[in-house]
C-alpha cells in the first residue's frame, strides 16, 4: 500500500502542540496507561487487525485529540496504526497534520479514489498513518453504514494491526452508531465540567442497546495528573495554558460500568462547588 508523505517539514501549529511528541511528562504517561488498558481489553487474536472508535456524548469533549494520541502511543510500541476521521460532517485532520482536507473517507466511499490516493503519514510517529474524511457528503450515515465501508475496513485490515475511527459525538448524529458494529470496541470521552450525567447516561444506553462494547472512559481536562506528577513538575506546571486542559491530563476509566464512571463525574463537581 502506498502512503504518501510530508515532502517539507512544516512550523509546529497550536493544534500539532497538543498531539504526538510535543505532550507534556504527565499527559504522555497517561496515554501509555490508555494504551496499556486498550491492549489488555482487546487481546492480540492472532495477526487479526483491532479495530476500536473514539466518540464522546457532545462536541468538543477531545475526541479527535485523543484518537490521534492514543494511535501515537501505539505506534510507539511497533505497531501499524490507521487513524481514520470518521467524523466527515466537521473533519479537522487536515488543520492538525499537514494532510489535505479532500479527497478523503467520504470520496472513498462514494467510489470517487482508491484508498492508496488518501492515506497518508502522520508526521508524527513511524508506523502512523491517517485518512482523512474527505469532502463533506450529503449523506454521511448512510456510507458510513454501506457494505462498501465494511469492504474497506477488511480491506485495511490486512495491512495494519490497530484501525483507530474518530468518530462524533453520540448525542449529535447516529454516524458512531451506524458502525458500531464494525467495531471491536469503542472508547468514550468525557469532558470534565461540560458532559453532565443525564447526557453521558444517555450516550451509554445507545451504546449498549447497539450491543456496542464500551471499553473505558477517557476523563479530560482534569488535574489529576496534575497533582500526580506535582513533583516532577519544573517552573509552573505541564501543559500548554490554562485555554486548553490537556495540559491537565487525563483519567482513564478502565473497565468500569457505566454508574461508576457517572457517580465519579458526579461527585467531582459536587465537592468542587
Amino acid at each position: 500500500m502506498n502512503v504518501r508523505r510530508p515532502e517539507n517539514i512544516q512550523p509546529v501549529t497550536p493544534e500539532q502542540q497538543r498531539i504526538g511528541t510535543n505532550l507534556s511528562f504527565a499527559v504522555s504517561e497517561a496515554y501509555k496507561l490508555l494504551r496499556a488498558n486498550i491492549m489488555f481489553s482487546l487481546p492480540n487474536e492472532g495477526d487479526r487487525c483491532r479495530v476500536l472508535g473514539v466518540t464522546s456524548s457532545l462536541p468538543s469533549e477531545g475526541k479527535s485529540t485523543t484518537s490521534l494520541n492514543l494511535a501515537c502511543s501505539i505506534a510507539e510500541t511497533g505497531k501499524r496504526v490507521l487513524v481514520i476521521e470518521g467524523d466527515m460532517r466537521l473533519p479537522t485532520m487536515s488543520k492538525r497534520l499537514d494532510v489535505p482536507k479532500a479527497p478523503g473517507l467520504s470520496n472513498l466511499l462514494a467510489g470517487l479514489c482508491s484508498g492508496n490516493e488518501i492515506i497518508h503519514h502522520s508526521g508524527l510517529v513511524d508506523g502512523l498513518d491517517v485518512m482523512p474524511g474527505g469532502d463533506i457528503p450529503p449523506n454521511p450515515s448512510e456510507l458510513l453504514g454501506s457494505e462498501r465501508m465494511a469492504k474497506v475496513v477488511e480491506a485495511l485490515s490486512k495491512g495494519y494491526e490497530y484501525i483507530i475511527f474518530d468518530l462524533p459525538p453520540i448525542s449529535s448524529v447516529s454516524d458512531a452508531l451506524v458502525i458500531s458494529n464494525l467495531l471491536d470496541g469503542m472508547v468514550v470521552v468525557v469532558r470534565r465540567d461540560y458532559c453532565d450525567q443525564q447526557t453521558l447516561a444517555e450516550t451509554v444506553r445507545q451504546l449498549e442497546f447497539h450491543n456496542v462494547k464500551v471499553l473505558g472512559f477517557v476523563f479530560t481536562y482534569s488535574e489529576v495528573l496534575k497533582k500526580k506528577y506535582k513533583k516532577y513538575k519544573k517552573g509552573k506546571g505541564y501543559g500548554y495554558g490554562k485555554g486548553y486542559g490537556y495540559g491537565y491530563g487525563y483519567e482513564y476509566g478502565y473497565g468500569h460500568s457505566y454508574e461508576a464512571a457517572a457517580d465519579k463525574v458526579a461527585k467531582k463537581k459536587k465537592s468542587e462547588k
